[in-house]
């Protein structure tokens, strides 16, 4: 069988890619070797974190907020096993929902797993198909940890956590990113005594610092433990319970916590095994990603690499845009995508989201900026809904006013922050988004008001 576009791997890079190439008139195929389509971030990963997110979310709500509203009664008891069932039940809705786009776009799933023997070819168990050309999205995994044996019951990555058989008392969470913040306040709100372990002396490192602080202080109030400038050593499974050694790097002494459940979580890194990429010649970068140029294409004429197995941030919008790239590109159209406005975003409550430059990063650079600023506790309806804490920082050139980074802490931030990302991908000045009205009231007058903060002054400040 032959086919214009074969993608490998059907995660928010690779489905994008074959149904936007599908849509521009090329007969695609998509091999997956899951059971259900999505990948990591819809089977085990984005989206099942994200319904455990808002359950939790949900009952703190009832727990801290409900009666000060006027809403008594019994507080609501929690069902593990019925909460876990729900977050199933998102994650059905999805796949079939892909699989639905499939069929509807006419892109051919070829279940199994992929290995390229030659330029032009894809091997799938015992059957050998042509493409014109070929596009890897493997997507990646969780790294491993020198001295931590993961066996996702005791010891796990998130995809252990999120099946977990019943909530522990005690969680220990090693690495202070994305993934294990987020994961560590779906237990600390059902009741877990939740501990942190970073290497570095900050948490979610990238970010911008100011945010950092502020964020590590909420989740601190919220009930999560941080134990930072600390290098893990070793994480074990006793007969009941998980040991955890670490050595403090200010004063090399060493110490040991226990915990229900161990939570590795320090990153990931792409995953390529069993694709035949060594035999095929493709060129690796040091840090075990895929080399390619400017338009995707790796050191094999034909064969190109999007998403978690190439450069840049491991985010699922960030494949998606360029499996619409790729696919554009393909058709002979002129994809692209632009970097520098590429939002990151960590779901917990409140939530925390950038865009662009930082503080830090436009000091490094020498650049002349200037910042506005604004709280949360001046927004009507954040003060209305139990939301005040937290701000809008917005970075912007102090000679042009053009936008150069965006960052927000605070109720529903994640969504906040894409109008700031519009305005940059624009050019836009920190003027305009000042000068364009805003519903009230609304939580996105708080990015007017730091919009205006740039200039003369927030007006509710």
């Amino acid at each position: 069988m032959s086919y214009d576009l074969i993608v490998i791997g059907a995660g928010p890079g690779g489905y994008v890619c074959a149904i936007r190439a599908a849509q521009l008139g090329l007969k695609v195929a998509c091999v997956e070797g899951r059971e259900t389509l999505g990948g990591t971030c819809l089977n085990v990963g984005c989206i099942p974190s994200k319904a455990l997110l808002h359950a939790t979310h949900q009952l703190h709500e009832a727990e801290h907020n409900f009666e000060t509203m006027g809403l008594t009664g019994a507080k609501p008891k929690v069902d593990w096993k019925k909460m876990l069932g729900y977050k199933s039940d998102v994650i059905g809705q999805n796949t079939k929902g892909i699989e639905f786009l499939f069929k509807k776009n006419k892109v051919d799933w070829i279940k199994g797993w992929a290995t390229i023997p030659a330029p032009g070819k894809v091997q799938v168990g015992d059957q050998t198909y042509e493409a014109r050309k070929i596009v890897i999205a493997s997507g990646s995994e969780s790294s491993p940890l020198k001295g931590v044996e993961v066996d996702e019951k005791v010891i796990v990555t998130s995809t252990g956590a999120l099946e977990l058989g019943k909530i522990p008392k005690k969680l220990i969470v090693i690495g202070a990113g994305v993934i294990g913040l987020e994961m560590g306040s779906v237990f600390a709100r059902l009741g877990t005594e939740v501990t942190v372990i970073e290497y570095l002396d900050r948490i979610i490192p990238g970010n911008d610092g100011e945010v950092a602080r502020t964020f590590q202080r909420m989740l601190a109030r919220q009930g999560m433990n941080f134990v930072l400038g600390a290098a893990v050593q070793t994480a074990s499974a006793t007969r009941t319970k998980a040991r955890v050694t670490y050595r403090l790097r200010k004063d090399d002494s060493e110490h040991t916590l226990e915990a229900d459940t161990v939570l590795l979580s320090t990153g990931r890194r792409p995953f390529t095994e069993g694709l035949g990429l060594e035999a095929l010649g493709v060129r690796m970068t040091e840090r075990g990603q895929i080399a390619t140029d400017r338009q995707y294409q790796t050191s094999i004429e034909g064969v190109y690499a999007i998403g978690d197995v190439i450069e840049g941030p491991m985010l699922a919008h960030k494949a998606e845009d360029e499996g619409m790239a790729m696919a554009e590109i393909i058709a002979g159209q002129a994809g692209h995508v632009n970097y520098g406005v590429i939002p990151g975003v960590i779901y917990t409550w409140p939530e925390v989201a950038s865009v662009g430059e930082t503080e830090e990063t436009l000091k490094e650079s020498g650049r002349a900026y200037k910042t506005g600023k604004f709280s949360f506790m001046g927004n009507a309806r954040a003060k209305a809904n139990f939301a005040g804490d937290g701000f809008v920082k917005i970075l912007a050139d102090k000679d042009t006013d053009r936008i150069l980074g965006a960052h927000i802490i605070g109720p529903y931030a994640g969504d906040l922050i894409h109008e700031i990302c519009v305005a940059m991908e624009f050019g836009a000045a920190a003027e305009d988004l000042a000068r364009t009205c805003h519903a009230h009231p609304t939580y996105s007058e708080a990015v007017r008001e730091a919009a205006l903060a740039c200039g003369d002054g927030a007006i509710h400040a």
